[in-house]
C-alpha cells in the first residue's frame, strides 16, 4: 500500500486517509475518491489530500478482515460482516470459548497491519456475545501476508452447556442457621439454572463422613455438589473422606483460584462430586464457577487442569466480599 500526500487533482481513485469537512459535509476516512469528489475538494480550495493507494498484491481492509475472520469462525462461532476494516466473531449460543493462545500469537505475528483480539481462553459467553475481533490497521494488507495469517488461523471452539441434573447436598453442625442453608440453596440454584441445568436439593445431613457417604451412594444427579458446614482443609476431612468411603476418589483438593481455594473435586462411579468452597455461598464469581462451567460444557477437568487455573486465578477484588489487604497495608501502598 502506498500512503502519500498529493495535489488534490492527482488524488482521484485514492482512499481518503483522514476524515475531511467540506462546509456542511463531512467525508469519512476510507472514502474512495471519484471525479466528483476531486472537483468538490478543488472548488473548496483544498490544495492537497492525504490518500492511500493499493498495490497490485494488496487486499482491501474489509475483504482482508472478512477473509481472516472466516478462518476463525466455526460451527458455533459466526463471522459478522466486515466494516471499516473490522470483522467481529460472535457466539451462536452460550458456552465456553476455547482456542490455543499460541495460535492467536501466530496470527498477530504475521503482519502488524493484521490484528486478532479474543476473550481469554475458557471465557463463558452467552448467545450473541463477541468472542473475538479482527481489525486491519491500514487500508489494505499485502496478499501474501494475509495468506500466511489465514494459514496460521484455526477456528475458535465453543462448547455449549448441556442440560443436566445437579444435586445439592448440605451438611450441618449445631449452631448453623437454617437461613444460611436456605440462602446457599437459592444462590446455587440460580447458578445452576443460568447454565440451563436443573437442581435437586437433598435433605441436609450431619457433618459426618459416614453419614455423608451414605447420602452420596444414594443420591441421583449427573453432578453432585456438597456444601459443608465447615471448610475442607485436608483429604482426611469430612467431604473428601465421604467421597472415598462411598467408593469414589479425589481428583483434586484445593485450587489456585482466589476466591475458591478450598474446592474439592472427586468422582464416584463416573459422576463428578464437587465439595464447594465457602465462597460458593455468595453469588460472586469464584473458583467453583470455573469448574462447574467446564463440567456442564462437557469438558474434562483434571488435577492438572485445575493447577493451570492459577494464571488469571486471582479474580478481581470487586468479586470478593472481603478485602485481601488490611487497611494499614493499603495506606502504605498509597
Amino acid at each position: 500500500m502506498i500512503f502519500l500526500t498529493v495535489p488534490t487533482r492527482e488524488a482521484i481513485g485514492g482512499i481518503l486517509a483522514h476524515s475531511l469537512r467540506l462546509g456542511a459535509r463531512r467525508w469519512p476516512k476510507g472514502r474512495h475518491l471519484d471525479g466528483a469528489d476531486i472537483a468538490a475538494a478543488d472548488a473548496a480550495g483544498i490544495a492537497s489530500l492525504t490518500i492511500a493507494r493499493l498495490g497490485a498484491n494488496d487486499v482491501g481492509e474489509d475483504a482482508a478482515a472478512a477473509r481472516l475472520a472466516a478462518c476463525l469462525a466455526g460451527p458455533a462461532i459466526v463471522a459478522l460482516p466486515a466494516a471499516h476494516g473490522r470483522a467481529n466473531l460472535a457466539a451462536r449460543h452460550g458456552g465456553l470459548v476455547s482456542f490455543d493462545p499460541a495460535m492467536v500469537a501466530a496470527v498477530n505475528a504475521r503482519d502488524e497491519a493484521l490484528t486478532l483480539a479474543t476473550l481469554a481462553p475458557d471465557s463463558r459467553v452467552a448467545a450473541g456475545d463477541l468472542v473475538g475481533t479482527v481489525k486491519v490497521i491500514r487500508y489494505a494488507v499485502d496478499g501474501d501476508c494475509l495468506a500466511a495469517a489465514c494459514a496460521a488461523a484455526r477456528p475458535l471452539v465453543l462448547a455449549h452447556f448441556r442440560p443436566q441434573t445437579i444435586a445439592l447436598l448440605a451438611t450441618k453442625l449445631p449452631g448453623l442457621d437454617d437461613k444460611v442453608v436456605a440462602k446457599t440453596a437459592r444462590v446455587t440454584r440460580s447458578r445452576i439454572e443460568s447454565l440451563g441445568c436443573t437442581m435437586v436439593e437433598m435433605h441436609p445431613c450431619a457433618h459426618d463422613a459416614a453419614k455423608l457417604a451414605d447420602q452420596l451412594r444414594s443420591v441421583a444427579g449427573d453432578i453432585i455438589l456438597v456444601i459443608g458446614a465447615s471448610a475442607t482443609v485436608d483429604r482426611g476431612d469430612v467431604i473428601p473422606a465421604a467421597i472415598t468411603l462411598a467408593g469414589g476418589s479425589i481428583i483434586r483438593l484445593g485450587m489456585p483460584v482466589d476466591p475458591g481455594n478450598l474446592l474439592c473435586l472427586g468422582e464416584i462411579g463416573g459422576r463428578h462430586v464437587i465439595g464447594l468452597p465457602g465462597c460458593a455461598r455468595s453469588p460472586r464469581r469464584n473458583g467453583f464457577d470455573l469448574v462447574l462451567e467446564r463440567l456442564v460444557a462437557g469438558r474434562t477437568v483434571t488435577s492438572a487442569d485445575i493447577a493451570a487455573m492459577g494464571s488469571g486465578g486471582l479474580l478481581p477484588e470487586s468479586e470478593r466480599p472481603l478485602a485481601r489487604a488490611p487497611r494499614r497495608m493499603r495506606a502504605v501502598a498509597a
